[in-house]
């Protein structure tokens, strides 16, 4: 495609795709650099955190492990779990603290590479740049089954990223399908709010919120586990399809047990499978599932013990969970949603990719850019805060400067004629970082 047609062509030495903590993040470094850049964002600065998360929604990390570039936490609460609306003011202080050329509102359609530019068309018209960072995450497209297309008109349906709070909803119960995160804080919400929920339960993992005196995050990070990189995780890279183990930072941090929930009258089911007329079908495995996730919270501890044995570090035994429920053998595999007074459905499924607006055969056969440490074959392009991109840390506040102090470092070397950059020869910046 020629950019001749697009009028007025802006060039910038570097140009940045996103406006969340990840394309700030290299914004700071490429700022106190003093290096030409500007970042374009579709929406407002951070964006879903304003307008993607629910009323009551809070970090499930503590406070301490927030550590934008030259912007760490410095709240009189580390150890707490910051709400929707002090995460915001936690970015916007960030944005005021440097000031980054943003230009918000403005969409990229476009991005491919021609006479050894990158060129850009977007909403307000053409750019160009000599290198680009792609910081827009991983979660761009919500999911929500082609079975959805064939619930009643009368009962809303929305995706998790559509969810305000229980007043939102239409009165009654209330279908939530999927127990990551997201499902099992938001069918949470919806059960302390005395709403009554049915659950679809999938396979994600849990962990416990706190483990032998301290809360499990800070024994991880005592045992170098976000410092682990993706080609030392057993799972490889594999571990990105993972799904993130549901805990919630809530009401200062605890466990969040499905078994429990159900002994208060939630209804558990199985994975959602179909939709029939107006019933909902679902797999079995319940307790397969509730088993699985509270194996994986409780090898959590195991390797915790070990960490403690192997140091001699003093701390609190502490008894091991016991489950407070079991579901019975003939656990309903069917939901007949008119019947059970089904006003809402709220899919908690996740979110696809899309990078079909990246012309550039960078990406595999499922649309997943090739990268190492968000650094792509093609010259100057690279990506910035995917989940599992270097680190467990990459798509959050914990881990993105390091990601974004390596990205900064390649961008140098190139702007300075290098081929490569590693983190043997950090830059100065990076090393006074």
């Amino acid at each position: 495609m020629s950019i001749a047609s697009q009028g007025a062509v802006r060039h910038h030495s570097v140009i940045i795709i996103g406006g969340g903590q990840a394309g700030l993040s290299i914004s700071w470094y490429l700022k106190q650099a003093g290096v030409d850049h500007l970042v374009l964002e579709k929406h407002q600065v951070g964006h879903a955190w304003r307008n993607e998360r629910w009323d009551t929604f809070c970090l499930v990390t503590p406070n301490w492990q927030c550590n934008l570039p030259g912007y760490p936490y410095r709240g009189n609460d580390p150890f707490g779990f910051m709400k929707k609306d002090e995460i915001v003011e936690y970015l916007d202080g960030f944005v005021a603290s440097f000031q980054p050329p943003v230009r918000e509102g403005v969409s990229v359609n476009k991005l491919w590479r021609e006479d050894g530019l990158w060129r850009i068309t977007a909403s307000d018209g053409a750019y160009s740049a000599d290198q680009v960072v792609v910081a827009v995450g991983g979660y761009h497209i919500p999911v929500v089954p082609r079975a959805a297309e064939r619930l009643p008109a009368d009962i809303v349906q929305i995706h998790s990223s559509q969810y305000l709070n229980p007043q939102s909803l239409p009165e009654g119960e209330v279908l939530v399908v999927g127990t990551g995160q997201s499902g099992c804080q938001i069918a949470e919400d919806l059960h302390l709010a005395g709403r009554r929920v049915h659950l679809g339960v999938g396979d994600a993992p849990r962990v416990a919120r706190t483990y032998r005196g301290k809360d499990v995050v800070e024994w991880l990070d005592k045992m170098k586990y976000y410092d682990l990189p993706v080609d030392k995780h057993p799972l490889g890279t594999g571990v990105r399809e993972k799904t993130n183990h549901y805990v919630t930072g809530r009401d200062g941090g605890r466990d969040i047990d499905l078994r429990k929930f159900a002994l208060e009258g939630m209804q558990l089911y199985g994975k959602f499978e179909s939709l029939e007329g107006e019933v909902a079908h679902f797999g079995g495995g319940v307790k397969g599932y509730l088993d699985e996730a509270d194996a994986v919270s409780e090898s959590i501890k195991d390797s915790i013990d070990r960490f403690i044995d192997a140091n001699g570090i003093e701390a609190p035994n502490e008894a091991r969970y016991v489950p407070v429920w079991q579901p019975p053998s003939d656990t309903a595999r069917a939901l007949d949603l008119r019947a059970s007074g089904i006003s809402a459905v709220v899919w908690c499924i996740g979110f696809r990719t899309d990078f079909s607006w990246i012309n550039e055969p960078i990406f595999d056969g499922r649309g997943y850019p090739g990268h190492e440490r968000g650094v792509t074959a093609a010259p100057g392009l690279y990506f910035l805060g995917l989940p599992w991109q270097y680190t467990w840390g990459s798509g959050r506040f914990s881990g993105i400067d390091r990601d974004a102090r390596y990205l900064f470092d390649h961008i140098s070397a190139l702007r300075a004629g290098a081929t490569s950059s590693t983190e043997s020869t950090p830059s100065a910046l990076s090393q006074a970082a």
